[in-house]
C-alpha cells in the first residue's frame, strides 16, 4: 500500500454523504479559479493591462472564436459555459502533477457528472431557443418511428463522453506509473511532458465534444423553425 494522497486523509461523511477526496480536489480547483477570475477582472484597465489580464483576453478570445466557428451567432451565449468546462478539465487533469493530489477526473464518478452537465445544457439551451413544444418536435423527425433511436443516441453519446475522459485520463496515470517502476525516476521530464500534452488534449477533445452536441442541437432547432 501506497502512501495515503492529502485528501484522503481530509475525507469525511457528511450525513449520508462521503466527501471523498475527489470532491475535495474538485472543490479546490473551483476556489482556485474563482480566485484567479477575481484577481484577473478586480483591476481592468484598457490604457495598462497587466499580464494576467492580458493572458485571460487572449485566452478569452481564443474560446470565442473557436466557438463562433462551431456555433455563428451564439458565442456570447455558449461561452460562460464551455469556456468554464474547458478550462475547469484542463485543471483537474493537471492537478494530478501535484504532489499529494490526484487528477479528479481519473474518477468515473466526477465525469459521469460532467457527461450530465453537458447533456442537460444541450437541451437547456435547445429550449431556450426554440421553446419546448418545438424542442421535443423535432425528436419525431422526419419519423417517429426514429424516436427511440434518437433517444438512444443521447444516451450513448453521454455514457461515450464519460467514459473517454475517465478511461483516458486512468490509463495516462497508470502509463506513467509503469514507466517509473521501470525506468526509476531517469525519466521524469518525459512523463511530465506527456501528462501535460494528453491533459490539455483530453480537455480539448471533451469540450469540442461538448461544443459540437450543443451546436448541433440548437442548429438543426434553427433549420426546423425555418421550415
Amino acid at each position: 500500500m501506497g502512501k495515503p494522497e492529502f485528501f484522503e486523509l481530509l475525507a469525511f461523511h457528511l450525513g449520508p454523504f462521503s466527501i471523498g477526496a475527489t470532491v475535495l480536489t474538485t472543490w479546490l480547483l473551483m476556489a482556485l479559479l474563482s480566485g484567479v477570475a477575481w484577481l484577473g477582472t478586480r483591476r481592468l484597465s484598457v490604457a495598462s493591462p497587466s499580464r494576467l489580464q492580458t493572458a485571460l483576453e487572449g485566452a478569452l478570445l481564443a474560446l470565442q472564436s473557436a466557438i463562433e466557428d462551431a456555433a455563428p451567432g451564439h458565442a456570447a451565449r455558449l461561452l460562460p459555459f464551455i469556456g468554464t468546462l474547458w478550462l475547469f478539465i484542463a485543471t483537474a487533469n493537471l492537478a494530478g502533477l501535484a504532489p499529494g493530489l490526484r487528477s479528479p477526473t481519473g474518477d468515473l464518478s466526477l465525469t459521469v457528472a460532467l457527461a450530465i452537465v453537458v447533456f442537460l445544457a444541450v437541451h437547456w439551451f435547445g429550449i431556450r431557443i426554440d421553446g419546448l413544444k418545438a424542442y421535443l418536435k423535432h425528436y419525431l423527425d422526419p419519423n417517429p418511428i426514429l424516436l427511440p433511436f434518437h433517444l438512444l443516441g443521447e444516451i450513448t453519446r453521454t455514457l461515450a463522453l464519460a467514459v473517454r475522459l475517465f478511461g483516458n485520463m486512468m490509463s495516462l496515470e497508470m502509463a506513467a506509473l509503469l514507466v517509473l517502476l521501470v525506468a526509476g525516476f531517469l525519466a521524469p521530464i518525459p512523463l511530465l511532458m506527456l501528462h501535460i500534452i494528453e491533459a490539455l488534449v483530453q480537455a480539448y477533445i471533451f469540450g469540442t465534444l461538448a461544443l459540437v452536441y450543443v451546436a448541433g442541437a440548437l442548429q438543426s432547432h434553427e433549420l426546423h423553425h425555418k421550415d
